[in-house]
C-alpha cells in the first residue's frame, strides 16, 4: 500500500544541481519520497562553501538538501558522462542548473535527453529564456531581482532594495517542483515525458506582473513604500508607544469597524478623502498622519487588543531572533551526515510535510561508490 505522506516513492531523480534554485525544487521531491541523487563535481557544489553556519555546514546546503545522495561525478571524463547517462536512463526525472550551455555540451541538455528516452521527464533551470537575447547571460538571485525590476519596487522611497531572502532562485525552484508535478501526471496519462525549461526571470517577471500592468496600462509607477504597500491603504506597519504592528484593511467592511473600533472616529467612515481604498491612497499622507496620533498614544499590547475585538486582520513586525519560538512555526529535526560535529540540528519543517521525519544530509560524496556500482555497465 502507497504511504500518502510518500506520494513520490519509487521514482528516481537526477540531479546536476548547485546552489539554490534546483535544489529547491529537488527537496521538495525527496521529502515526497522520490530518490534524489545528487550529483557534484570534486570538492562539493557551490553550496556547500557558502558559510559554516550549520555545525560546520553551509546554512543554505543545511536547508535543501536533506533526505538526497551524493555522488562525486567528473563530467569532463567520458567514463563519468556514460555513467551519468546510464543513471539517466533508468531516471524519472532529470534536472540540471549548471551555467548558460554547460549541459547541452555535454549532450544533457532537456531536450536531447527526452528524445533518447522518451519517458523521461527533463528540466533545465536557466536565468533566461534560451530564445531570447539574455540566454547566455549568467544569473543570479540578486542579479535577477534587479534585472526583472524587483528591486525598483522594494525597499524605501530613498532607496531600493533586494528582497532579504533568495526569491529569484526559490521562486524558481518552486516553479519547476510544480511543473515536475504536472509531467508526472500528464505522463501518467500518456506515457510520454516532457522537455521542461524554467528561466529565473520568467518568474521574476511574472511575480511583478501587477506593477508591469500599472505602467503598462496607466504609465504609472509603483512606488517603494517600505512596511506600506503601493496601492493598498492602511495596510502595513505603524509605530505604538512601545514598537510596531501590522494592520490590514483590505475589504470594504473593514475600513467602518477600523475607524470605529481601533482609531475610535467613526465619521472618518465616510470621510471622502479616505471613502474607499483608491482615496485613501490618493490621500494615504493625510490618514497616516491621523493613524500615527493614535497608534502613537497606544501600547502594542494595546493596538492588538482593540484591532482584535474590530474582527480585523493583524500581525506582529517579528525579527529573525523571533522566529525560532514563534508560535505558529513548525520543526523538524534534521540529521547531520556522519562524522559531523552534532548529529542533527533543528528546522523548519517544509510546508507541504510539517510533520515528516526528514532524512540525513548527504556527505559529499558519501554514496558514489555504491552509486557506481548500482549503475555499472
Amino acid at each position: 500500500m502507497s504511504d500518502p505522506d510518500k506520494p513520490l516513492s519509487g521514482l528516481l531523480v537526477i540531479a546536476v544541481e548547485q546552489a539554490v534554485a534546483a535544489p529547491t525544487c529537488t527537496v521538495r521531491l525527496a521529502d515526497a519520497g522520490a530518490r534524489v541523487i545528487k550529483v557534484e563535481r570534486e570538492g562539493g557544489e557551490t553550496a556547500r562553501h557558502y558559510d559554516r553556519a550549520v555545525h560546520g555546514t553551509s546554512a543554505y546546503f543545511a536547508w535543501l538538501n536533506r533526505g538526497k545522495e551524493s555522488a562525486v561525478l567528473d563530467l569532463k571524463a567520458g567514463a563519468d558522462l556514460a555513467l551519468l547517462e546510464r543513471m539517466v536512463a533508468r531516471a524519472d526525472v532529470f534536472i540540471q542548473n549548471l551555467a548558460p550551455g554547460a549541459s547541452a555540451r555535454m549532450g544533457f541538455g532537456a531536450a536531447d535527453l527526452v528524445a533518447r528516452h522518451p519517458r523521461l521527464i527533463a528540466v533545465d533551470i536557466v536565468g533566461y529564456g534560451q530564445d531570447t537575447a539574455y540566454r547566455e547571460m549568467k544569473a543570479y538571485d540578486l542579479l535577477v531581482q534587479a534585472e526583472s525590476g524587483i528591486c525598483s519596487v522594494t525597499g524605501s522611497p530613498e532607496a531600493p532594495a533586494k528582497v532579504g531572502v533568495s526569491i529569484a532562485d526559490v521562486g524558481t525552484g518552486m516553479t519547476a517542483h510544480a511543473a515536475v508535478l504536472e509531467a508526472l501526471i500528464a505522463r501518467g496519462i500518456s506515457g510520454r515525458g516532457k522537455a521542461i525549461e524554467i528561466a529565473m526571470f520568467d518568474v521574476m517577471a511574472d511575480w511583478m506582473t501587477v506593477p508591469t500592468l500599472y505602467w503598462q496600462m496607466q504609465c504609472r509607477d509603483t512606488p517603494r513604500c517600505g512596511l506600506q504597500h503601493a496601492i493598498i491603504h492602511p495596510y502595513g506597519a505603524v509605530d505604538c508607544r512601545d514598537g510596531q504592528v501590522c494592520v490590514a484593511v483590505q475589504a470594504p467592511a473593514e475600513w467602518p469597524r477600523f475607524c470605529a473600533q481601533v482609531l475610535q472616529r467613526p465619521e472618518l467612515a465616510t470621510d471622502p478623502r479616505f471613502a474607499d481604498n483608491p482615496a485613501r491612497v490618493e490621500n494615504r499622507a493625510a490618514l497616516q498622519a491621523i493613524m500615527d496620533e493614535v497608534f502613537g498614544a497606544l501600547t502594542r499590547a494595546e493596538a492588538l487588543a482593540r484591532l482584535q475585538a474590530a474582527g480585523l486582520p493583524f500581525g506582529n513586525v517579528s525579527t529573525v531572533a523571533d522566529m525560532p519560538g514563534h508560535p505558529a512555526r513548525r520543526q523538524v529535526t534534521v540529521p547531520m551526515p556522519a562524522g559531523a560535529p552534532a548529529s542533527d540540528f533543528p528546522c523548519t519543517a517544509p510546508p507541504l510535510h510539517p510533520r515528516m521525519v526528514p532524512g540525513p544530509l548527504p556527505a559529499l560524496g558519501e554514496h558514489t561508490d555504491r552509486i557506481r556500482a548500482e549503475f555499472a555497465a
